[in-house]
């Protein structure tokens, strides 16, 4: 025989009470099960409001109708019309019941826990008959039984205790006297010996359906409620929350406990007992098999189990050099506490014993504190303690798993995750049993910091990045065009999810946490954006407070840089292909760089060199390895690369320089890349990865232009000037076939020293080959002294640029 509880939500509006009967007749096709109803979802707040609001003289009577109207609404949809008067009439009397009972509060101005028991427990009681009345439709047999009869407590009003025994004996005893109907039976209510009303605390319906479990040996309780089972976590902050198969009840116990709210724990403790099943069902989806909780679960390959959180507590601090060495202190604490019915929810103390750090209630905090003062009043006043301190606005999250037990690394994974997003945690709790560790942080942070431990330990659910885009060029826009293109493949061979969280130009920006649709970004940026702010849209991005956030800065402009160590400060890692941050003062690349390892976040700007080639990954992985960089030389302009491959025959250097501009080569004024200073920032960087504090003024530059190139005052000018100037190129051209020897721009960093020039090399030289507008790259160290690494490629273009973006943002992804 099962036990089934029907939820709030479940009796709270025809269609789902007509689905509850269709559950029942399944059930009861083999045996008929015992049923526990709550009031509808609510109800207990609506009847906890008029109560207070009748012992402070205020009228309830807009609560009352609304209460009467929403069970007399249900009545209507439900009972057939031959039967309807009666029902109808029988709520009527229950709800002149419960206003006269009101009235008495009213007049006495006072409402005692006997009292209000009395109120709440009219939901079920409407609720429970209403449903008994639409079941007899179906189910000749149907009984309507209230559980004050059958559950008997102690007078403790509110938060009665079960007198165990006595219970099971009445609740056999009418069982086997009814055996041959269906029982309804109402949740939550109890009695005690002198037959007053009782209530069992909040979730008492479901300690109902236990104790009726217990009691009876069922084979298995079903709770019915309108969510899919227990879930990884709380699917309103974390979106890729999945529902639980299968736990433990020491693992569902820890879960509820730390606001899983599906189940009330105490309810499981009778089932624990018996070793019943208890199985969470949904409503809405009655074919979906639900979440299971019994003692023999098979083991699972996920670390843990799930993530939990109370979302408001306070924490109290009681700390003073009187503690250390002292027994007592915590006894007294405690005991303090305990007398207060004062629940305590987590405990850490240092082990000092300088302190004592707990976490409370909010509410329960200031009368905390002072009961602190109180008993420990002489020990205040000569100073052996401190003044108890409180801290508000904190949730406690908790990560649940009998797999934890003695698996290394899972308090390691958890820290991590919390640092790396800049979640700082105020208090940490782990029971020896090692089934659960608490950590209190900010309240603000806490839905970050469930999606980010959701993400680290759920490896399954792919990772999700929250990426946001500086500019919307070239370089931005093919980026997001391959977001698009590899989304899957993302997901299913690096297990990462990219989301376009914002995204801003010089005009516009626009900002969706869910993720902006990637196939009409440019429609809804122009339509949907707001006016650009650089400044403001950085504060959006840490007012959104994402986990696992990127910021993409595909411009090449200096008003960015000036945000970089902000955006570190703020646990955001940054990727680039903008060289001027890193191309300035040195100091400034310094404190990009230990801010960023301060702050545990990824700063990677691969595209600073060499577009899409590994150049920069390369270099450090030189170094980490312990390798020792003797020399490197480059031809690191693509630009360059493709005039001086170009320039030979019969070309002349103005026409081979036009063709490049042609084909969008160059910038719209060709001596921006001539000049060789996108070249020298790129030196200087690498110089900088290589370990020499380098200025721009170090790196040696050595014009390929004639001074009369260089001033022109126009491009016009400038192209008429090269011309003029086709006798000096064609000598360099010469002399250079002459001797069997090609024209390369290199950039050469050797001891220390750093510098660029037009050189002639021969056959030999790995740069002899180079083609189109490929870069090149050669590393002699320590390891690499005979023959040098060569790293050899496109070097410009937005799709190598986009691709070598790409990357950065996957690397990030990996940590």
């Amino acid at each position: 025989m099962k036990v089934l509880k029907f939820g709030g939500t479940t009796v709270g509006s025809v269609q789902n009470v007509l689905t509850s009967l269709d559950i029942l007749a399944e059930e009861a096709k083999t045996e008929k099960p015992v049923v526990v109803v709550s009031a509808m979802s609510g109800v207990t707040n609506l009847l906890a409001s008029m109560a207070d609001h009748a012992a402070d003289g205020k009228d309830f009577s807009r609560y009352l109708k609304e209460l009467e109207d929403r069970h007399l609404e249900i009545a209507n949809g439900l009972i057939h019309a031959a039967n309807r008067e009666s029902v109808n009439a029988r709520l009527q009397a229950c709800f002149r019941e419960l206003e006269s009972l009101l009235h008495g509060i009213s007049s006495l101005r006072e409402l005692t826990a006997k009292t209000r028991d009395s109120v709440l427990s009219y939901g079920e009681r409407c609720a429970t008959f209403l449903f008994s009345e639409a079941a007899a439709q179906r189910f000749p047999k149907a009984l309507f039984v209230d559980a004050a009869a059958l559950i008997k407590t102690d007078s403790g009003f509110g938060h009665a205790r079960v007198q165990t025994e006595v219970t099971d004996l009445l609740i056999r005893s009418f069982y086997s006297e009814h055996k041959d109907r269906l029982l309804l039976v109402t949740g939550f209510i109890a009695s005690d010996q002198q037959g007053q009303t009782t209530t069992l605390g909040r979730g008492g319906s479901d300690y109902t359906a236990a104790l009726i479990a217990s009691a009876l040996n069922s084979s298995e309780i079903q709770i019915w409620t309108d969510v899919n089972g227990m879930m990884t976590a709380d699917p309103k902050m974390v979106k890729k929350a999945i529902p639980l198969t299968e736990l433990s009840y020491i693992e569902a116990m820890e879960l509820s406990y730390f606001g899983a709210r599906v189940i009330y724990p105490p309810s499981m403790t009778p089932a624990f007992l018996k070793r019943i099943p208890i199985v969470i069902r949904n409503i809405q989806n009655p074919a979906f098999p639900g979440t299971a909780i019994r003692h023999d679960i098979r083991k699972s390959g996920s670390n843990i189990k799930g993530i939990s959180s109370i979302n408001d507590t306070s924490i109290i601090n009681l700390q003073g050099s009187g503690m250390v060495g002292k027994a007592g202190y915590s006894g007294r604490l405690f005991s303090l506490l305990s007398r207060e019915q004062i629940n305590v929810i987590l405990i850490t103390q240092a082990s000092s014993e300088h302190s004592i750090t707990f976490a409370i209630h909010p509410a329960d905090a200031p009368k905390a504190k002072k009961l602190i003062e109180q008993e420990f009043e002489l020990e205040l006043q000569a100073e052996k303690l401190e003044m108890p301190t409180i801290e508000q606005h904190l949730s406690v999250m908790a990560i649940v798993g009998e797999n934890m037990k003695e698996t290394p690394g899972i308090a390691g994974k958890l820290f991590h995750a919390l640092g790396r997003n800049g979640i700082n945690v105020r208090a940490i709790a782990q029971g020896s049993s090692e089934y659960n560790i608490s950590v209190i942080i900010s309240r603000q942070d806490l839905p970050k910091a469930l999606n980010t431990v959701h993400d680290a330990f759920f490896i399954e659910l792919k990772k999700t990045l929250h990426l946001f885009c500086l500019g919307t060029g070239n370089i931005s826009s093919t980026l997001i065009r391959q977001l698009q293109e590899h989304h899957s493949f993302l997901q299913q061979h690096n297990g990462i999810q990219v989301k376009v969280v914002g995204i801003t130009n010089t005009r516009h920006m626009v900002f969706d946490a869910d993720g902006l649709p990637l196939d009409n970004w440019q429609e809804v940026l122009e339509t949907e954006g707001e006016p650009a702010d650089l400044e403001e849209f950085v504060q959006r991005m840490k007012r959104m407070n994402l986990p696992n956030c990127v910021l993409a800065d595909n411009t090449a402009s200096p008003a960015p840089i000036r945000f970089y160590e902000e955006v570190f400060r703020s646990n955001i890692s940054i990727v680039t292909c903008n060289k001027i941050g890193n191309s300035s003062d040195y100091q400034q690349y310094r404190n990009f760089k230990d801010t960023a390892f301060q702050h545990g976040v990824d700063y990677y700007y691969e595209t600073n060199v060499g577009a899409g080639l590994p150049i920069v990954r390369t270099l450090k992985d030189l170094m980490m390895s312990g390798d020792r960089v003797l020399r490197i030389e480059a031809i690191l302009s693509g630009t360059i690369s493709f005039i001086f491959n170009n320039f030979k025959g019969n070309a002349s250097f103005h026409d081979v320089v036009k063709l490049a501009q042609e084909k969008g080569f160059t910038e719209p004024d060709p001596r921006d890349d001539l000049s060789g200073m996108d070249f020298m920032r790129k030196m200087l960087i690498l110089a900088r990865d290589a370990g020499y504090a380098l200025e721009a003024k170090d790196v040696q530059i050595a014009n390929i232009l004639p001074p009369s190139c260089l001033q022109a005052a126009s491009v016009p000018e400038f192209y008429a000037e090269l011309k003029a100037a086709e006798d000096y190129f064609q000598a360099l051209k010469d002399k250079a076939e002459s001797s069997g020897k090609a024209l390369r721009y290199i950039g050469t960093l050797d001891n220390g020293k750093a510098s660029i020039s037009l050189e002639m090399v021969d056959e030999s030289h790995p740069f002899y080959t180079l083609s189109g507008s490929d870069n090149i790259i050669s590393f002699t160290t320590d390891r690499y002294k005979e023959r040098p690494m060569v790293v050899k490629g496109p070097g410009a273009g937005a799709e190598v640029t986009a691709a070598g973006v790409f990357a950065d943002i996957v690397n990030v992804g990996a940590h």
